[in-house]
């Protein structure tokens, strides 16, 4: 196994979401370096109340991804016609929004070939309230990361929660243990490479709210989105 040489910013900043994958496996050393990075991160009380359900090749996992592969290409569509993909600049091939569908539809068309995907669930020690999340998210970041240091990537998905109920039969996952996330793993098709958000100075305030940070600057070169939080986006997801 040969980790990239990624600095620790470096790879912060160009971490994309991946969302194609070359048809090959993900060695075990590879999968434990990554997972071993997931679950060093912080949780509240250090109590690490996390879990990491992985799948593979076995008789679960291939059960599992038939039926979220299912589960994701209704979500899918669903969001296409909704936030009109294929409308405007969507409909010519080559735009950035057309190529955002297509690698979105490549990701669902071919979910069950995807080489791991990682259910990451909370075992609560209370009720599932708003700070739960704390606790099981930094782990899914974590693993992202780790994955981009070592030359894969992958991203992290809500869209099991249709199927949540059908999803704990075939994998045996107990009633009081919370589904958190979906992350999908694998080698890119594409590559990483520096991310594309609001600039720094619309995001952070110095002292009181709205009041621009003057020390927070960019780096050289730094480019940005051109959408508004929450608009459909011209690049490929987080």
């Amino acid at each position: 196994m040969t980790a990239e040489v990624v600095e620790l910013i470096e790879g912060l900043c160009t971490t994309r979401a991946i969302r194609r994958f070359r048809d090959e496996p993900i060695p075990d050393d590879a999968l434990a370096t990554m997972f071993f990075a997931a679950t060093r991160a912080p949780t509240g009380s250090n109590r690490q109340p996390f879990r990491f359900l992985v799948l593979r090749d076995g008789p679960g996992a291939v059960e599992a991804k038939a039926l979220l592969g299912r589960s994701f290409r209704e979500q899918w569509a669903a969001k296409r016609a909704h936030d009109g993909y294929d409308a405007g600049s969507g409909a010519a091939a080559d735009s950035p929004k057309a190529r955002v569908a297509a690698a979105m539809q490549q990701f669902v068309d071919r979910f069950e070939r995807t080489p791991v995907v990682a259910l990451a669930c909370l075992v609560p020690w209370r009720g599932l309230d708003p700070t739960v999340g704390a606790s099981v998210y930094p782990a899914c970041q974590n693993l992202l990361l780790a994955a981009r240091g070592l030359g894969y990537g992958g991203v992290l998905t809500m869209w099991h929660a249709p199927v949540d109920a059908e999803l704990r039969r075939i994998l045996a996952v107990p009633d009081d243990v919370f589904i958190a996330a979906t992350v999908a793993l694998g080698r890119p098709e594409g590559h990483h490479g520096p991310v594309r958000r609001r600039p720094v100075g619309e995001l952070v305030f110095d002292d009181v709210w709205g009041r621009a940070a003057p020390w927070a600057t960019e780096p050289p070169g730094t480019r940005h989105t051109g959408r508004p939080p929450g608009a459909v986006t011209d690049r490929g997801g987080a």
